[in-house]
């Protein structure tokens, strides 16, 4: 048998251990201009360390040795080396980058500016902004598919998801969505794009393929006000048997069966819960809950949370690293 010196001795000294695989989050502090740094085993903040003006969106390079950041008050997209936490490089954005995606290849970034309502799309490699694509009013939710066929673009004001070819890097159509659309995600299988509306309080399913809606999901919570539900980040296993949509000032996460399409549960967590992701082996689901400045930790196998890691003022983006 295969012993985890780690874990026995973690486990031993009385600290919490939620797996035996290893796995560091890093959290975007919006107020403090800073990242955190947490070690997923432990749930314990390791470190935090100053970066750019308003850091929001976050993602892991393909070969996760960088760090992508949108620094929004800065009007970059920082490059930093996960082994030094030090910025590298910067990418150009254009104003106010928030949100943004990388493609399954890793060449390029879509990146949303909501003030000047574009889709700056910017060559990794080179670190040169190649296109503009002009979109609706205030772009906020932005998403690649699997097979890089599609990359959406949803806009806040205009109620809108812009469907645009990454080939001709060009809108071939448009989807009317519920008030503010807030956040799109591509199942694993490429079949399906969920897109969460805020003002709405619901995620709506469209059919990839045809592009027409599957179905809208509805969240009601006993004891909630439904203007509190406000569904923003959104997350789906990869073999697309349970979905989770964090559902802000609710500060709950819901818990949808992702073939019924029907919600079967909520987790409370901290306060104003924004964005969510995995633990690289699915077991585990971070969230950051901005107006608590913490982390929470959902056991996905037992189906509770587990623990609150505090890291500093609003918490907004998390990227995982095994």
């Amino acid at each position: 048998m295969k012993i985890n010196f780690l874990w026995l001795a973690l486990w031993l000294t009385g600290i919490p251990v939620y797996s035996t695989q290893a796995d560091t989050l890093y959290v975007t502090l919006e107020k403090d201009d800073a990242l955190a740094v947490v070690d997923g085993m432990t749930g314990k903040l390791t470190k935090t360390v100053k970066i750019g003006k308003r850091p929001r969106g976050i993602v892991l390079s393909k070969d996760q040795k960088q760090l992508y950041i949108a620094a929004s008050d800065d009007n970059t997209i920082l490059v930093i080396d996960t082994a030094t936490l030090k910025v590298v490089g910067k990418l150009p954005s254009d104003k106010d980058p928030e949100s943004f995606a990388m493609e399954p290849n890793g060449e390029f970034l879509f990146v949303s500016n909501e003030d000047d309502n574009l889709v700056t799309v910017i060559d990794i490699a080179k670190r040169k902004a190649i296109k503009q694509i002009p979109v609706g009013v205030e772009p906020e939710g932005i998403a690649v598919s699997p097979d890089g066929k599609w990359v959406i673009s949803t806009s806040e004001t205009t109620n809108m998801a812009h469907w645009i070819d990454r080939s001709k890097l060009e809108i071939i159509d448009n989807t009317l969505v519920d008030p503010r659309p807030r956040s799109a995600r591509f199942t694993a299988d490429g079949q399906q794009l969920w897109i969460s509306s805020e003002i709405a309080g619901n995620v709506s399913v469209f059919d990839v393929a045809t592009r027409q809606l599957v179905k809208k999901i509805g969240f009601k919570i006993p004891a909630v006000t439904q203007e509190k539900i406000q569904p923003v980040g959104m997350r789906i296993d990869k073999n697309r048997r349970f979905a989770y949509v964090a559902l802000g000032p609710s500060n709950r996460v819901a818990v949808i069966d992702a073939q019924k399409l029907e919600v079967i549960d909520y987790h409370l967590v901290g306060q104003r819960v924004w964005n969510l992701e995995f633990s690289p082996d699915e077991k585990r689901l971070y969230t950051t809950n901005g107006v608590s400045n913490d982390v929470s930790i959902i056991d996905l196998e037992n189906r509770k949370v587990v623990k609150s890691v505090p890291v500093g003022q609003y918490p907004w983006g998390v990227a995982v690293k095994p």
